[in-house]
């Protein structure tokens, strides 16, 4: 926080000295009555990102904007400061408490969802309820029954449970009486790998499942916070010990240079606002020329957007899609069975069952999704391989020309909608990328931009552009996510209805 610099003379009176003493702090007090001293943190934790997380949260990302949210909206101490961890320099989470005593869980706190939910103690017969701390009711003294059953509903799986009420403790804010859903079954993609227990959502009650008030609409209403804003700075350095802040109550100015510019949320629901023109270096995309939807998102790590610019982004920075990475990662490491497979007249349609990548287990659970995922890009290539492989094979050209051909239609491979790779050698030479928010540009630097994956040999750069086609009524829509609110600074202002964005310090 801001303060005031006094410089002492040595040579005054001890009686001198205190008089100017308690004027100088009764004149700060004036002045600042915010110290830093009334901002509460959490610590955090971090993992190092790998290639298979960015997959997880791409499913996630699918996951939760397939949830089927109303189509009509309805109308509707100071501040606490929560430090995050940086996992994967994706998802930022800290610990929150439930009951009395406290019940101590790692929780995402989610601009892009409204509920708050954690592992219920009556949760049996989920593997993710086994791996993380689960609420017991039984413990606390100030739990009071609810028991409305409720179902989240994603894409591909669903988090069912029943709300409960409780205290709920976040940095050293007390909120009495809040809503939550105890999850008794979680049969999603992200929870036994998730490095979080649960989630605490930051949106508006609009989306709020079970119409439950979000945690952040109690803070308000029980005085806890003197503003009704909250703000976040996320710190991309996954080396570093804290790995953010989210304030609760007002703003930190620490954490970010200049003033913030505003822009008025255009649809309660999502934290929802119109964006400007998108440029590479200096050159317009022309696709939000006339204004397009965006949403600013805490819990999505990477920045999505229609297929059609984010194909322009990635092509302008010389990003080549995963699936042709793969594709020739097939042809590396089986184009020679492949071939001889095939010179020995198995029929093309089961090559690929003989090399074992399109044989997928039955299993269920959410470390066999990730699994499936990965193994379905592998079949799907070996078998355009085969039958590339197999045209070849007919003109009776030798198995060298018949793979440098397949390694070239590897390259054309489009791969807009899932990760793309870049060369880690060419971050310097790689195009700024702008977005245009209320008037102003705010600029993405390639480093800004880049994911990196692992070490030394096996370092892998990940774009942060990500491409998501998400349907009428809510889409088409752009999701800034972590890697646009690592470089800016974010205010949530639910009392004027408006976001602000100013660089991160």
């Amino acid at each position: 926080m801001t303060g005031i610099r006094i410089k002492m003379v040595s040579c005054e009176t001890r009686s001198k000295l205190m008089h100017k003493a308690i004027c100088v702090c009764l004149l700060a007090i004036l002045l600042h009555p915010t110290t830093s001293s009334d901002l509460f943190r959490v610590g955090l934790k971090k993992r190092r990102l790998e290639l298979d997380d960015i997959r997880v949260s791409r499913v996630i990302r699918k996951l939760k904007y397939s949830q089927q949210h109303p189509t009509t909206y309805q109308s509707l101490g100071d501040q606490d400061q929560v430090i995050l961890k940086n996992y994967l320099d994706a998802q930022y989470y800290g610990v929150i408490g439930i009951g009395t005593p406290s019940q101590e869980f790692e929780v995402i706190f989610d601009t892009g969802s409204s509920n708050l939910w954690v592992p219920s103690s009556k949760c049996y017969f989920s593997l993710a309820c086994y791996l993380h701390p689960k609420y017991k009711s039984t413990k606390s003294k100030t739990y009071t029954k609810n028991g409305k059953p409720c179902t989240i509903t994603y894409g591909s799986g669903s988090i069912s449970g029943f709300f409960s009420e409780d205290n709920v403790k976040v940095g050293d804010l007390v909120v009495k009486n809040q809503e939550f859903i105890e999850a008794t079954r979680e049969g999603s993609l992200s929870f036994v790998l998730a490095k979080f227990d649960g989630l605490l959502g930051l949106g508006f009650q609009e989306i709020s499942v079970g119409n439950a008030v979000p945690v952040w609409y109690n803070m308000v209403d029980q005085g806890l916070v003197s503003e009704k804003v909250f703000s976040f700075w996320l710190n991309r350095d996954t080396e570093a010990d804290v790995g953010g802040e989210i304030v609760f109550g007002g703003v930190d100015p620490a954490h970010f240079k200049g003033n913030h510019t505003y822009v008025p949320v255009t649809r309660k629901g999502y934290w929802q606002f119109n964006m400007g023109d998108i440029y590479l270096d200096n050159n317009s995309t022309g696709f939000c020329e006339q204004g397009c939807a965006a949403i600013m998102d805490s819990g999505t790590s990477l920045l999505a957007g229609p297929t059609t610019v984010i194909a322009q982004i990635n092509h302008a920075i010389g990003a080549e899609g995963v699936v042709s990475a793969e594709c020739k990662e097939v042809v590396s490491q089986y184009g020679e069975m492949i071939w001889d497979l095939l010179v020995s007249k198995v029929l093309p349609r089961q090559v690929c069952k003989e090399l074992g990548l399109c044989v997928f287990g039955q299993e269920n659970g959410i470390k066999t999704v990730v699994e499936k995922e990965r193994s379905s890009v592998l079949c799907e290539v070996c078998e355009m391989a085969v039958i590339w492989a197999q045209t070849k094979l007919k003109l009776n050209e030798t198995k060298e020309k018949a793979f440098e051909y397949v390694n070239q239609l590897c390259e054309s491979l489009p791969s807009p909608a899932g990760e793309s790779m870049i060369d880690c050698n060419n971050i310097e030479n790689m195009p700024n990328v702008t977005f245009t928010i209320g008037g102003k540009p705010f600029s993405l630097t390639p480093q800004q931009y880049i994911l990196k994956t692992g070490v030394g040999y096996t370092e892998t750069c990940i774009s942060g552009f990500s491409a998501f086609d998400l349907p009428p009524p809510t889409g088409p829509l752009w999701i800034l996510g972590d890697v646009f609110m690592g470089a800016y600074h974010t205010v949530f202002d639910s009392g004027n209805l408006q976001i602000g964005i100013a660089e991160a310090t």
